[in-house]
């Protein structure tokens, strides 16, 4: 059971505040670059319907959920399902194979954020191929990169992402993949230089465009949270997940 949101939190104010810094941060960096508008992906996990709803009435449109229950809880809730009919959910979180039936069926899923093997790529085709919805097209999904390094992480490893990213362009029909995602490590001192996971996934990045002569506009980059988000748009993202500078501070689930 979700815990009940804290009452003094004003979900509309904290998306309007982070679109705001968000428009910002793309002005300076679309100075000298061809760099798309970053997209906000509200990160809801361990949040209530009705602050999905309030960010919803503000025109916020995508949300990202870390739990495979948790997205199917929400996605067909009846007050969602009614009051946000355009929503677009990402799957942000590590999604194992048995899993990926649950997550398909959800009702506006828009995105697959962490795809990290082949393996899961080729359940997730066969999967997507074979599930009857209607308007159905190719599955949005971002190649999950390790860009830190770090054993708890999930993620394919930057020298192999190339041939993952190759491996579902070329002969997964039923996914259309889009770009690359890291979560990379956290807490960042920014007052040493730039943070080496978003130096590391542009890398990744520059190296695809190259390799599989892909413009570098035509390719996502989704890095960056509440901490730095800022420093991931200046760094080249274009989809930033920001969750506890809009909804305050998760709890634990229970």
């Amino acid at each position: 059971m979700l815990r009940k949101a804290m009452g003094d939190i004003d979900v509309k104010a904290g998306v309007l505040s982070i679109l705001s810094r968000v428009e910002a941060a793309y002005a300076k960096k679309s100075e000298n670059s061809q760099q798309p508008k970053p997209l906000l992906v509200a990160v809801s996990k361990t949040k209530p319907v009705e602050m999905i709803i309030d960010a919803y009435s503000v025109n916020q449109k995508h949300f990202g959920e870390n739990y495979v229950q948790e997205l199917e809880e929400k996605g067909f809730n009846e007050h969602i399902l009614q009051k946000c009919p355009d929503i677009k959910w990402h799957f942000i979180g590590h999604l194992q194979t048995n899993k990926i039936n649950k997550v398909l069926k959800v009702p506006n899923l828009y995105m697959i954020e962490t795809v990290d093997s082949e393996k899961l790529a080729n359940s997730l085709d066969s999967a997507w191929g074979k599930l009857n919805k209607p308007d159905k097209e190719p599955l949005r999904v971002l190649v999950q990169v390790n860009t830190s390094g770090e054993e708890g992480k999930n993620g394919i490893q930057p020298s192999d992402a190339v041939k993952l990213y190759s491996h579902i362009k070329d002969n997964l029909k039923n996914l259309n993949v889009n770009g690359i995602m890291t979560i990379g490590a956290f807490g960042h001192d920014y007052s040493t230089g730039p943070n080496p996971d978003f130096i590391s996934l542009m890398k990744v990045h520059k190296e695809l465009t190259v390799k599989l002569n892909i413009e570098p506009h035509q390719l996502q980059v989704s890095m960056g949270m509440s901490d730095d988000f800022e420093q991931a748009i200046e760094a080249g993202s274009t989809i930033v997940r920001v969750g506890s500078s809009i909804f305050g501070h998760r709890a634990k689930k229970i």
